[in-house]
């Protein structure tokens, strides 16, 4: 039986793993446009990247994740009642732990992109731009590469914190690991062997993905010692 609850709970790591690198990905893309707005020239964008930064680093997850899956829904359902409509909103588990986590981390990719961006030598870029280099070719060739360099330490931090965050989601009833490990522990009142199991889930994530991202690591830093060389 225990081995049927372990297997349980370790099947339950495809839906860990799913809802990581989704929200992995919407962070990564709502990290790299606040960074740019950030250093735009336009004060309302400025404005609206420092808000969102602020705010959502100020509010704890577990809040967060709460507030859209439990509150956002009652709220536009009351607005829908208020104006006479016969709707009513309820947000899946594994698209609300999505887009929360996206948002929440997006606020730390903007700073660890934001970082990487200032610290680019701009001198390069006026370069490049001297010899008629478009846009895009500036940016594939010589800003991305040493972006990946620069944000690749903070991305790394934000990656293994997010993908320990997603244990948040099994208390809106995602059926991750964690959930799987919730249910094996009451089921057997043996607590300590199940969520050892789940410890030891995300114990091997963590390893992997910092095996992963040192080897991506080595590898520009290789380039620039070459060309610093």
């Amino acid at each position: 039986m225990l081995v049927d609850y372990t297997w349980t709970i370790l099947a339950g790591g495809g839906m860990t793993l799913l809802l990581a690198f989704a929200a992995l990905l919407l962070s990564t893309l709502i990290g790299m446009a606040a960074a740019l707005a950030k250093r735009s020239h336009s004060r309302p964008l400025r404005g609206a990247a420092q808000a969102y930064t602020f705010i959502v680093r100020g509010i704890p997850d577990l809040v967060m994740i709460l507030l859209v899956f439990y509150s956002l829904p009652a709220l536009l359902n009351q607005l829908f009642q208020l104006w006479g409509l016969d709707w009513w909103v309820e947000f899946p588990p594994l698209a609300t732990g999505i887009a929360t986590l996206g948002l929440i981390f997006g606020a730390y990719m903007t700073e660890t992109f934001r970082f990487a961006l200032e610290n680019i030598p701009h001198g390069q870029i006026e370069a490049a731009q001297a010899f008629g280099l478009g846009r895009a070719r500036i940016f594939f060739r010589i800003v991305l590469p040493q972006l990946i360099r620069l944000a690749l330490p903070g991305f790394t931090n934000n990656w293994l914190v997010l993908a320990k965050a997603t244990a948040l989601v099994s208390l809106i009833g995602l059926q991750d690991v964690m959930f799987r490990a919730k249910g094996a522990a009451e089921a057997t009142g043996q607590p300590f062997t199940f969520y050892l199991v789940a410890g030891a889930f995300y114990l091997t994530l963590t390893l992997l993905s910092t095996f992963c991202l040192a080897r991506v690591a080595t590898h520009f830093n290789a380039g620039m010692r070459k060309a610093g060389a």
